[in-house]
């Protein structure tokens, strides 16, 4: 089970690095809120199309949690995205995937505040390992370079979405034991439903932008595999490893992301993208070694 959930936490960070990346496609060829909309509409609609026997089946279930689903839909996926593409038009998208690495120790706060949960040495290690590769991705090799980085509204817009997907992150515990397509097509339709006010509100201040072909295709993206297929591979993540271990490979993020600029964009592959790769997925695999190697012995103290 433990290298399922590695499986489909890594995966999830590569779709989440290619989010960021599609965001910035999508600065002048479709405005935010209009995107993040039909984001979610078109991935409501195509995990609908799958699941309504699903959804009937687990409906007494889904009625008696629709409060807590809304509000994961809202807070983890809308606003979440909103705050990720608006901020997206006054920073860089590096910038953007390297403030994501924000999130795990917020998660690891969170859980120790408001439940207890503590924070093995092994993962506190791994997790500063890890962040030493980001702030070397971020200083495109020099860490006296990172002095230079600017801070803007945009990185303040994005540092409020690491405080909201934490937040999502950490109240998935107490989501219902149901299937994943119920889970998803509750949640997208109140993503999509949530998006409505604010898209009307962006029309009527005359910043809507409607999609040209570029705007089309990262519509399609962000709705086909960050919206679905990584929200999905996250939460069955979570489900196998806990909310603390799952957390930190979103530490993956900023690597995933830069290679994928380096792919798309043109941009140069240099030394330090491979160290900093080296630096994080060995400081997400130590942080793990200890986290399993205490769930492994608090099983085996229980039994």
């Amino acid at each position: 089970m433990n290298r399922t959930a590695y499986f489909f936490l890594l995966t999830t960070a590569l779709l989440w690095g290619g989010n960021a990346v599609a965001g910035k496609f999508a600065v002048g060829h479709i405005s935010p809120m209009l995107l993040t909309l039909l984001r979610w509409l078109l991935a409501f609609l195509l995990v609908a199309a799958i699941s309504t026997k699903q959804v009937r089946r687990d409906w007494k279930v889904l009625r008696k949690h629709l409060w807590l689903l809304a509000a994961l839909g809202a807070f983890g996926f809308t606003f979440f995205n909103m705050a990720l593409y608006s901020a997206l038009n006054y920073t860089s998208a590096i910038n953007v995937t390297i403030e994501q690495a924000a999130m795990p120790m917020v998660i690891f706060v969170a859980n120790l505040l408001l439940f207890g949960m503590p924070v093995r040495a092994g993962q506190i290690f791994g997790f500063s390992l890890s962040l030493v590769g980001v702030a070397l991705t971020a200083g495109h090799g020099s860490f006296a370079q990172l002095v230079n980085l600017e801070v803007n509204f945009g990185d303040a817009l994005m540092l409020l979405a690491v405080l909201l997907y934490s937040g999502y992150t950490v109240a998935l515990r107490f989501r219902p034991a149901i299937n994943w397509q119920s889970l998803m097509t509750v949640m997208t339709f109140f993503a999509f439903l949530t998006a409505i006010p604010f898209t009307i509100w962006e029309w009527r201040s005359g910043a809507l932008n409607p999609p040209d072909a570029t705007g089309t295709l990262v519509v399609l993206y962000t709705a086909i595999l960050p919206s679905l297929a990584a929200q999905v591979l996250f939460i069955k993540g979570v489900e196998y490893i806990g909310a603390n271990r799952a957390g930190l490979f979103i530490n993956a993020v900023p690597i995933f992301g830069t290679l994928l600029a380096v792919a798309l964009l043109g941009e140069d592959f240099r030394p330090y993208h491979a160290m900093a790769l080296i630096l994080v997925l060995g400081g997400i695999w130590i942080a793990e070694l200890s986290g399993r190697k205490h769930a492994a012995a608090s099983e085996a103290g229980a039994a």
